[in-house]
């Protein structure tokens, strides 16, 4: 008969310290050696954590300053990977780390940049997310037309994609833009317009009182043919209130580039008007039709339009070439055809040496 052992022996069992101690031991242990394990994943974490910061805040191997460029659509890994091979930087892991711990990675913009020699990993994120990227000039001449403008545009190798076929007459700024080379050109014309628009409304809310134009579009217009007639700052004004002066009396503005752009869209001759095309009625020629053309016949810049919104008060209402590159102007008709003569007389004068030059350099 097998020995069952007593309640006592089962209790004594369970009451004996040195099981008890044993057991309190080993859980003291185990809990300094998990707490062991946890300081040295800190420390090293923390001394791994220090090195690559170390590195990120002060390698830079760049030995002369370097243009860096980053594609549109390029993401960090292909970014990171451009930069450790040009040499930029020197540990592409830990640009990348950094940069995603910064949330940063979908800021950085594409474009060209100036990237200074012994700029460290920090420098270098800081330039490309901020947008510091390299601009080009681009410089369009006041007084072109549409189509002028988009042939210049198609021709310049810093913009990207294609132009479109057609832009309305007028709705392009001529100035300097900056443009960063990840522009494309359909971008520029875009830009173009806004400043265009953003001019023209400027521009209008400060008009003088009682002028015969009464919108946007008339002043784009008239502003337009100002443009043609004059480049010369000191005389835009008083161009502009020779028309204005036209339009009050309802008189024809007759002017000449209106008829050349009725005949040819703006582009040059390269000879003088004849009588016939004088005569021809196109919906520009302001010599056969009242008040202002149908469209602009040009972009005009920020000051023709200022000059027709605000034009010099004055009496004329003519005027004619000087043969200087100014004008000469006249309050009637009279004084006007005896300015036209003295134009033809200088006319006559270089056509005339023109033509002896010509017989010289080719006898």
């Amino acid at each position: 008969m097998a020995h069952t052992p007593s309640v006592d022996s089962q209790d004594n069992a369970k009451n004996d310290p040195e099981d008890g101690l044993t057991k309190r031991h080993a859980f003291v242990i185990a809990t300094m050696m998990m707490f062991a394990m946890l300081t040295f994943l800190i420390a090293f974490t923390v001394i791994g954590y220090s090195i690559f910061k170390y590195r990120y805040i002060n390698d830079g191997p760049l030995e002369n300053e370097t243009v860096f460029e980053i594609n549109r659509g390029a993401g960090l890994s292909t970014i990171a990977a451009n930069l450790e091979a040009q040499g930029v930087i020197s540990r592409k892991n830990i640009f990348k780390i950094f940069v995603k711990f910064d949330g940063g990675e979908t800021s950085l913009k594409a474009g060209e940049y100036a990237i200074p020699a012994q700029a460290s990993m920090q420098d270098v994120y800081e330039i490309l997310q901020n947008g510091q990227a390299i601009l080009y000039p681009f410089t369009v001449a006041e007084g072109l037309t549409s189509a002028q403008i988009l042939r210049q545009i198609s021709k310049y190798e810093g913009l990207g994609g294609i132009v479109p076929a057609k832009v309305a007459e007028g709705t392009l700024l001529p100035e300097t833009y900056m443009l960063p080379k990840t522009m494309s050109k359909v971008e520029l014309i875009a830009k173009m317009r806004q400043a265009q628009t953003k001019a023209l409304d400027e521009l209008w809310e400060g008009r003088a009182k009682g002028l015969p134009i009464k919108t946007k579009q008339d002043a784009l217009i008239l502003a337009s043919i100002v443009e043609k007639e004059t480049g010369q700052t000191s005389e835009r004004e008083r161009v502009a209130g020779v028309f204005i002066n036209r339009l009050n009396k309802g008189m024809r503005l007759e002017s000449d580039p209106t008829i050349i752009y009725g005949i040819s869209g703006g582009e040059k001759l390269g000879r003088g008007l004849r009588r016939s095309e004088i005569d021809r009625k196109t919906d520009w020629n302001t010599y056969q039709i009242d008040g202002l053309p149908i469209t602009a016949i040009c972009n005009p810049g920020r000051a023709a339009i200022a000059a027709v919104l605000n034009p010099a008060r004055t009496k004329d209402i003519f005027f004619v070439a000087d043969g200087t590159g100014g004008h000469v102007f006249a309050t009637n008709l009279r004084d006007h055809i005896n300015n036209v003569n003295k134009w033809r007389k200088i006319e006559r004068a270089r056509k005339k040496a023109r033509k002896a030059a010509n017989k010289k350099a080719n006898p």
